[in-house]
């Protein structure tokens, strides 16, 4: 299974109206810097088969941007809110066993930790930054990091479009 995991877009420090680290949303330039990575993806022919957010705002808009370029649905999942683990990310993949590519967008350090569990290696996840992990089963170890791509190199790609 190829695993996609994207980081949210920029965001405000704070959300409007005190509505706390959940209703926190994307900056105008977070949402323009995420459109034109989200062409960078399309480009290298990213097609996830599912789309999978945090409910949080501003993965909710990170993954709207996303859908829209790569002509996929959003489905929220809870699991993906901030302290995801492999495990709660195991289960919230159990429908989806049959599927072969997947894109998840949430929050760090989860992601960082996450993809380190899964493939040993150490990795930092920009605001944008895309990961690929292919595995066969999701388990601590078994995982190869294909490629990570921060967000300046996706915008590059998705501006010459």
């Amino acid at each position: 299974m190829e695993l996609y995991f994207v980081r949210h877009g920029i965001a405000a420090d704070q959300a409007p109206d005190g509505g706390g680290d959940a209703a926190r949303a994307l900056t105008e330039d977070g949402i323009e810097r995420m459109r034109v990575a989200a062409r960078g993806l399309r480009r290298l022919g990213v097609e996830p088969q599912v789309l999978l957010s945090s409910p949080y705002t501003r993965t909710r808009q990170t993954a709207e941007l996303l859908a829209s370029e790569l002509r996929q649905a959003v489905q929220l999942a809870d699991p993906l809110m901030p302290g995801c683990s492999l495990a709660a990310l195991e289960r919230t993949f159990a429908p989806f066993a049959h599927l072969q590519r997947i894109m998840v967008v949430g929050h760090e350090p989860d992601f960082s930790e996450m993809i380190g569990d899964l493939t040993g290696g150490r990795v930092e996840m920009k605001k944008g930054a895309v990961c690929r992990v292919d595995f066969d089963r999701l388990v601590s170890g078994y995982a190869t990091l294909i490629w990570m791509l921060p967000p300046r190199v996706l915008r590059e790609l998705g501006a010459r479009v």
